[in-house]
Formats: C-alpha cells, structure tokens, sequence
C-alpha cells in the first residue's frame, strides 16, 4: 500500500504537542477534594472507570490519526504475480448459424448453449478457455484466456443474427469452426488440451471438411467432445414475416455420423442434447476432464482504499461518544 498525498502525514507530527498537554494538564482539570487524612485510602482498590478513563483520549487519537490517513489517499498497487494453478486449455467452438434460433430448447438454441456454456466457464476459473464461432465461416470470438470475465462477456455477445445482416455467410462450416479452434490450441503446452463442438446441423460450407480439420486435431493430440443440439423430427422456427413472427416446423439435420466420427477419431466423445437439461447433463460430464498444472501471470490494478480507514474512524468515534455519555459521564 502507498499513499498520493504523502505531505498530509506530516499532520501526524500534531500529536506530539497534544500528549504533552495532556500529560501536563489532565490533572488540573480533574476534581478533587480535600480532606485531612488520606492514610486510610492508600491501600483501597481503585475502580476500573478509574483504570480505563485514558481509554477516552487514545480513542480520540485513534480517530485523529485514521483521518489523517484518509486524506493522505491510500493506494494499492499495480502488481503482477505469478501463479501456478490446475487447470486445462479448452476452446469452445459455437454453430452461431440462424438454425440455433429454431425453439426446440427453451428459449432457443443459441440462448440454451451460451447459459450452459457460462455455467460451464464459471465452475472452471483456473482453465485456458477460448470460444470460437462459426456459420458458414469462422472466426475467433475470444483466445484462450483465464480472464473468464472478459470472456462471458464475450459469449454473452455471440448472437445468430451475424449471419442474417450479412457479417458472414450463413450455413453451417463445422470443418472451419473445429479448425480455428485447433489452431488456438497448436501451439499449447498444456497436458491435456479440449475443442467442445457444438452445432445443430450437418456440414455445407467451408473449404475444409470436418474429417481433415479432426485428422489435424488428432496429430496435435488434441481431443474434440462434439455436440449435436435440437430435437429429433421437426423443431419451431421463428419466421420473419410481415406485422409478426410466425412459427413452422423445420426438420432437424444433424450429422450425428460426421460428428461421432470426428470424437472418435480424436480420442472425444459424441453427444446429443435433445432439451435444455440433457445439454446441462453433458457439459457437467465434459467437467470432469483431467487438469494439468499452468503458470499464470494475474495482474492487479490499483484502487483507492480509504473505505476501512473511513469506517473504522466512524466506529471508534461513535464508541467514544457512547462512552463519554454513558460510562465515563462527568457529573457538572
């Protein structure tokens, strides 16, 4: 801890002049009485509001120098400190195509997988985490990073309709999405590295097939968990149509074949969510992954930090007023 405004200290210095006034001069203004005779009280006790009466001044000092404190501004410090914590590197590659609007899960696909996927993110603060997103292309939404605040922001963010206004090509690039994920991992010195895939559809775009973008991943030693997510049969699809939105029913595509393929050929497993739990129920069973040990570099800003000076002075001299009026109360 520093201080900004060091010259306020010197006020500190004030004190000395006030203990010697008060050691000089306390007993002059205290009462007395004169009697004839005192032998009589030289071996009687003396009461404990006799013992504790300084309490009072030392009380008022401790108030003194607290704001005092206050006003120099204490100050943490930047600093950056290293860490080494359990954890493993895992990218999260999400289909943001427009079919994860589909309502099969509740409110829809793409709100289902980014709660689950927060709460996932959530329950493993000392992991590498990453997301990548993809529709018809892919692209980094965030690199693998423990600062998993700036990362459910992020993810928070992620929203379907990219593909709709034209950002990117719609579809679904299942080849692209697992390939920008593995090339965040590539160059990872964890023990144990991860790509969670999910999508709601079979492949039909991209330049890179989902088989080569799993043979990739295998020669990297890098497992891949894929997720297929929607309903079996049809699912309600919300249509933009003139005045409103009307529902109709769309067959749900998934390439359970291609997607079982890619986790076996990677050492993963496949998995289908077909209702917002069973997607819970996998991602609880992908936490239980092995942790190998990162070094982590965590930074911390400096802020001001006059809040317990603040109430500390404000307590202690509430209790030396309640004591003035109260115990150690003077009778005029």
């Amino acid at each position: 801890m520093e201080f900004a405004n060091k010259e306020y200290l010197f006020l500190l210095l004030l004190l000395i002049p006030y203990l010697i006034w008060y050691l000089m001069y306390r007993k002059k203004s205290e009462p007395t009485l004169r009697m004839s005779d005192t032998n009589v009280y030289r071996y009687a006790p003396r009461s404990w509001k006799v013992l504790f009466m300084p309490l009072l001044p030392l009380l008022r000092i401790a108030v003194f120098v607290l704001v005092v404190l206050i006003l120099a501004r204490p100050q943490t410090q930047n600093s950056w400190k290293n860490q080494s914590v359990e954890g493993i590197d895992i990218m999260l590659a999400m289909d943001v195509s427009t079919s994860m609007l589909a309502e099969d899960l509740r409110p829809n696909r793409i709100e289902a997988a980014k709660q689950v996927a927060a709460e996932f993110i959530i329950g493993r603060p000392n992991d590498n985490i990453g997301l990548t997103i993809f529709a018809g292309e892919a692209f980094t939404q965030c690199p693998m990073t423990t600062d998993h605040a700036s990362l459910l922001n992020l993810l928070q963010g992620v929203r379907t309709d990219i593909a709709a206004r034209g950002l990117i090509e719609d579809g679904t690039a299942i080849g692209m999405g697992l390939a920008n994920a593995v090339s965040r991992l590539k160059d990872s010195k964890a023990k144990s590295r991860v790509v969670i895939l999910l999508t709601d559809g079979s492949n039909n775009r991209g330049d890179l097939s989902p088989m080569t973008a799993a043979e990739i991943a295998k020669s990297l030693g890098i497992r891949v968990y894929t997720i297929g997510v929607g309903t079996n049969g049809t699912a309600p699809y919300p249509m933009q149509v003139a005045g409103g939105v009307q529902y109709v029913s769309v067959p749900v595509e998934i390439d359970s074949k291609t997607l079982s393929s890619i986790a076996a050929a990677t050492e993963g497993d496949f998995y289908r969510a077909t209702n917002n739990r069973e997607l819970q129920n996998i991602y609880k069973e992908i936490d239980k992954l092995e942790k190998s040990k990162l070094n982590v570099k965590k930074f911390s800003k400096r802020y001001e930090a006059y809040q317990p000076f603040a109430l500390a002075a404000v307590l202690i001299l509430l209790l030396e007023i309640l004591l003035r009026i109260t115990v150690f109360r003077k009778l005029p």
